[in-house]
């Protein structure tokens, strides 16, 4: 279906009502992680992009995910999984991948181009990554937005950089973004900036995801100062309260910057809430941290509509429901993030006393 016949395209939400606009993009950074909880289930993920060749050359990407268990927020957490990955990609096409510990079947995504289709031969070429919800899957899953938001870090290096150099490649560009999402529908402040000679996207500076107090909450990576770094970070906290699954997420996309420091382009904070036994979400809210346009939050209204659905399911049914302009695509990838709550709560020791 195309984005003209979504109701996001004409400002509306799944159920005909009006979308809110903000008359500025959302700037108010998230912050760092709060302490872990006792008796909760922490993933971390980054995936770090760097171009030690220059932009003309690949991106080379650094991947690490974990998923720790803490029983006692003041002493270190108890790893249950964790992966490691490294992708090199020219042109979003991967070249190489390989992973820590090995996995013999990503030979076979080499050559192709993350996005829809790679999802369908990630799932062919590893078979059970997925339903077990593991640390590798999800990076891989995120090679798609990763490479494609990843360059926005030049801009942060070179002011001048744009999109395309000539007016006619600009149009072109934008007649290529346009319906992509709710904040690049027609008319939107995104579809008329990516025509522009240099992107005008809102950005904060932003700090360390990493509590100070609590240095174990999130797993190694680096900060660059001396090269162009941009990070895809998430956390995601999940926990058990009688029949409730509760879960908080962090989403960041970021990119240090030639004056030192760090910026994020990308940046949601979510809450939801699960029916234990069956597994269906009971509640889902989201807070937008920074985002480039005021039209993209508006996607946050839509989220409602996904109570009722399986934990498990989200990965589909996200790309269903709230697909173009009904959505909010790095919003939609923190909901679809959720599918693996239930596999990292069951990695959990099973005597699991309420706090």
């Amino acid at each position: 279906m195309s984005y003209e016949n979504e109701p996001g395209t004409r400002g509306l939400d799944l159920a005909g009502d009006p979308l809110p606009v903000w008359p500025q993009a959302p700037s108010q950074p998230i912050g760092a992680s709060p302490p872990r909880r006792r008796n909760s289930v922490r993933r971390t993920m980054t995936l770090e992009a760097t171009w030690p060749q220059g932009l003309r050359g690949p991106t080379m990407i650094h991947g690490r995910c974990r998923d720790a268990w803490t029983r006692d927020p003041a002493a270190a957490p108890e790893v249950l999984a964790e992966d490691a990955l490294e992708a090199e990609a020219q042109d979003r096409t991967i070249v190489a991948l390989c992973s820590a510990p090995a996995r013999p079947g990503l030979a076979a995504l080499e050559g192709a181009r993350p996005g829809g289709k790679f999802r369908g031969i990630l799932n062919e070429a590893l078979p059970g990554e997925r339903e077990s919800g593991t640390p590798l899957y999800l990076m891989l899953d995120d090679l798609a937005g990763t490479t494609l938001v990843s360059r926005w870090a030049w801009s942060r290096w070179f002011p001048g950089w744009a999109t395309a150099p000539t007016e006619e490649g600009r149009k072109a560009h934008a007649a290529a973004m346009l319906g992509n999402c709710l904040g690049l529908r027609p008319g939107s402040r995104g579809i008329v900036d990516q025509g522009a000679p240099v992107l005008q996207q809102n950005s904060s500076a932003v700090g360390s995801m990493r509590n100070a107090a609590d240095p174990e909450g999130w797993h190694a990576f680096t900060d660059l100062s001396d090269e162009i770094q941009f990070r895809r970070a998430r956390r995601i906290d999940a926990w058990r309260d009688g029949d409730t699954i509760h879960v908080e997420t962090h989403f960041q996309d970021s990119a240090n910057t030639r004056e030192g420091g760090r910026r994020a382009l990308h940046e949601y904070l979510l809450w939801a809430s699960a029916d234990a036994g069956s597994g269906l979400v009971t509640a889902i809210e989201a807070r937008a941290g920074t985002l480039p346009y005021g039209e993209c939050p508006g996607a946050i209204a839509n989220l409602r509509f996904l109570i009722g659905t399986p934990l498990t399911q989200l990965r589909s049914t996200v790309l269903q429901m709230l697909r173009r302009t009904n959505g909010c695509t790095h919003l939609n990838d923190v909901v679809r993030s959720l599918a693996e709550v239930p596999a990292m709560l069951e990695r959990a020791p099973k005597e699991m006393p309420l706090p």
